[in-house]
């Protein structure tokens, strides 16, 4: 009966927030979060959208620094980007836990996703995933004086900052990645694959599950 509630619980956990405790140990458990489509922050999005809800996951990471069982964390992401706002908080909550934390880009980690793919102990990336740094975005109304592109300025340097802190790349490298003009036809910035995400300082190694996974247990003994 106790197997069949674990089972139930675990499949609730899948569906409602994307997240798993891993190791079949109370007392070592790792707990799995996925970051998968766009990451819906104030404004919610289509029905139609796979999206990633922050005011889920927040709870979820304060649950893990709180709880006494979990020894960490497993991020595995696949984002196209999202709320900037959302996706920083997120990111600074990745970087403010004590847990080990590992995270591991499967398929994308676009815009607000680099931020994201950066802020735990350590980070893989599959050989064919991708990494999409490129300007802050203005969207809907906008004002056009010079307190509005001070405003968006400031939001990108918000973003530049945290990831040079958190990886090994450093803030000139950065700022030409989203300023380069040559490789998208209709759009600023850089599409890194893989192990150019890596030899970038953006990522620590190129890995899969098994090599996260590994990982991760090792860095919770």
């Amino acid at each position: 009966m106790a197997e069949k509630d674990k089972s139930e619980k675990d499949r609730d956990e899948i569906e409602s927030f994307g997240q798993l405790s891993l190791s079949e140990k109370d007392d070592e458990s790792i707990k799995l979060i996925t970051i998968i489509g766009e990451i819906e922050g104030h404004e919610v999005l289509s029905n139609n959208c796979k999206t990633t809800k922050y005011e889920h996951l927040i709870p979820i990471f304060a649950r893990i620094e709180d709880s006494k069982k979990i020894k960490g964390a497993l991020i595995i992401i696949n984002t196209i980007g999202g709320d900037v706002s959302a996706g920083l908080a997120l990111a600074e909550m990745i970087a403010s836990l004590s847990k080990p934390t590992v995270t591991l880009v499967i398929g994308d980690s676009h815009s607000i996703g680099v931020p994201l793919a950066v802020a735990s102990d350590y980070s893989f990336i599959v050989p064919t995933g991708t990494m999409l740094i490129h300007p802050v975005r203005m969207s809907g109304t906008v004002i056009g004086a010079p307190q509005t592109y001070d405003y968006f300025k400031m939001i990108q340097d918000r973003i530049v900052s945290f990831v040079e802190e958190h990886s090994n790349a450093q803030k000139g490298s950065l700022e030409k990645m989203m300023m380069n003009t040559s490789m998208l036809s209709k759009d600023l910035g850089t599409m890194l694959v893989g192990a150019q995400a890596v030899e970038a300082g953006l990522i620590d190694e190129v890995g899969g599950l098994d090599a996260a996974l590994g990982k991760i247990k090792e860095l919770s003994v």
